[in-house]
């Protein structure tokens, strides 16, 4: 089932494809009013037939009623109840009504049997359906019970007038007529049991399909692939939003394909007519990325076409994920056996640097060697960094004393001489959900390179790292410097793996930092500051902002 979504102009008059399939809470109840209906139909016929044979031409065929006055009153009795349970009767409670009307039944049928003994086969006959019907509707104790009464009813009738007056009527005839009632009460119980479970059965998978089309529905929507349904005729019918989003101004108010996209229509047109798609790369904008487009029919010699329009960058950024993952693993493996000669050599230079054999002029050749090996250690650590990616473990942290604490461990570990690194914040106390390591790590890579770069010629630096709280209450790590910033086109490829202005660096540490940040459901982002200097911004997951004695709890 496809569900996609429409907007931007792209046939905003048609529904979506297709309508979810569900069935309501009430159609169960519905279909039990419906036969409610039949059997107030039928009770009107029986009060109608009931008054034409006391009032009819067949009334002489009959012979005289048992009581002159009981039988006409019974008929027209019996007339306005089913009158007025035929126009009321089906608008209250479904069990109340369907009591009502067997209890009228059986009431005004009994006493017309008794009445009318001449008629007395024909009502009872009749009031089999009435039985039945009760007992369908009803739960099956009712419908039992309904069914028990009449029995009682036709046998007690029947000893009635065996008592009080003579009848030419067998004893067979009440007890065949209970066991009809009986058995049918029965049968149409078990009928009408089975009909709800039905009901409920297809209420729940109506209910079901209708969730699984809202999912459907918005998985597709979400789908970072763009998703155009098109007709024989080259309409746009659907499209869900990374379509809209690639098509940008293209489709905007334009539902014919060639108008739209004159090359998406001719290369459709071309798979169409020889089964054969050109997938080399398309721009539809000069402002919007390239596209790669694929085309499969939507059900099986149907003229309705899906078209997937891949975004080569997301097709890139996957290639290049799949290459850095392969790179990280073997780069891990190299590293691991570049460590032991590196701790080797280390540690040699150590003893010699403690030797007093060593000439004064040596010693600068030592101190390279031991500088050397230290940046050495420093790759294979990016390097390890990179192939490791553990995953967050993420707690509560309060952001402002962490900072603090952050701070003063980077002062005591790395000299500044001359510069300068400060802690801020805007609340006291802010806390955020994050790993703490990872943080650490992150705020290690954004302070060492603000320190080392942001900085302008001949000046020492000035880092602060500031805590706030954004306009949605989304907790903010910026790390600021006041050197000369970053031009346009290095910051786009700041983030890329082994991307380096410098001669000495690895280009990992940033690109590091940023997936630590993904793995803690964090962001970094470079914000150029307007009056000079960088600032790297870490947007983390908010929980709450603590007041005086209290928290507030972030809804984000």
């Amino acid at each position: 089932m496809l569900c996609l979504y429409s907007r931007r102009g792209i046939d905003p008059g048609k529904p979506r494809l297709p309508p979810a399939i569900a069935t309501d809470a009430g159609d169960a109840d519905s279909a039990l009013r419906r036969e409610l209906h039949f059997y107030t139909l039928y009770r009107l016929l029986e009060a109608m037939m009931l008054v034409l044979v006391l009032f009819g031409p067949v009334a002489d065929m009959l012979g005289p009623p048992r009581h002159e006055l009981l039988a006409p009153t019974v008929a027209l009795s019996y007339l306005v109840m089913a009158v007025l349970l035929f126009v009321f009767g089906r608008r209250g409670d479904l069990r109340v009504a369907t009591l009502a009307g067997i209890s009228t039944d059986l009431l005004f049928g009994l006493l017309a049997i008794h009445a009318v003994p001449a008629a007395g086969t024909g009502i009872a006959l009749m009031l089999m359906f009435n039985v039945g019907a009760a007992a369908l509707l009803l739960p099956a104790r009712y419908g039992l019970g309904a069914a028990l009464v009449a029995v009682a009813g036709i046998i007690g009738e029947y000893a009635w007038t065996a008592l009080i007056d003579e009848t030419d009527r067998m004893v067979a005839e009440p007890l065949m007529f209970a066991v009809a009632y009986l058995a049918l009460a029965t049968l149409t119980s078990i009928l009408g049991r089975q009909m709800r479970a039905s009901y409920d059965l297809a209420e729940r998978r109506g209910v079901e399909t209708a969730h699984l089309t809202e999912v459907n529905e918005l998985i597709i929507r979400r789908l970072r692939t763009g998703v155009l349904l098109v007709d024989g005729h080259n309409r746009v019918r659907l499209a869900n939003e990374a379509a809209t989003l690639l098509l940008g101004d293209a489709g905007d108010g334009h539902r014919d394909l060639g108008v739209a996209l004159p090359e998406l229509a001719r290369r459709l047109a071309a798979w169409r007519q020889d089964g054969k798609a050109d997938e080399t790369p398309l721009q539809v904008a000069p402002d919007q990325p390239e596209i790669v487009p694929r085309f499969t029919r939507l059900l099986a010699g149907s003229d309705q076409t899906l078209v997937f329009l891949d975004d080569t960058s997301l097709v890139s950024r996957r290639a290049e994920s799949m290459t850095l993952a392969t790179l990280g693993r073997f780069s891990a493996s190299l590293a691991h056996e570049i460590r032991n000669p590196l701790a080797a050599i280390n540690y040699a230079v150590q003893l010699l640097e403690e030797s007093d054999d060593v000439a004064t002029a040596d010693r600068r050749l030592l101190e390279i060697i031991r500088q050397q090996g230290v940046r050495m250690n420093g790759i294979v650590e990016n390097v390890l960094g990179l192939a490791r990616r553990e995953p967050a473990k993420p707690e509560y942290v309060e952001l402002a004393g962490f900072v603090r604490h952050f701070v003063d461990d980077y002062r005591a570990g790395h000299p500044l001489e001359n510069d300068t690194l400060r802690a801020s914040a805007e609340r006291p106390q802010i806390a955020a959900l994050v790993d703490p390591r990872q943080l650490h790590q992150v705020l290690t890579v954004l302070v060492h390179n603000a320190l080392t770069y942001g900085r302008m010629p001949g000046e020492p630096a000035r880092v602060t790292v500031h805590v706030e709280l954004d306009g949605h209450q989304q907790p903010l790590i910026d790390v600021i410097d006041r050197g000369p910033g970053i031009a346009e086109g290095v910051a786009r490829q700041l983030f890329r793996p082994f991307f380096t202005t410098s001669g000495h660096g690895t280009g990992l540490g940033l690109y590091i930092a940023r997936e630590l940040c993904r793995a803690n459901q964090a962001s970094l982002d470079f914000v150029p500051l307007p009056a000079g200097g960088s600032c790297f911004r870490v947007r983390l997951s908010g929980v709450g902002v603590r007041k005086g004695g209290g928290t507030t709890f972030d809804p984000n």
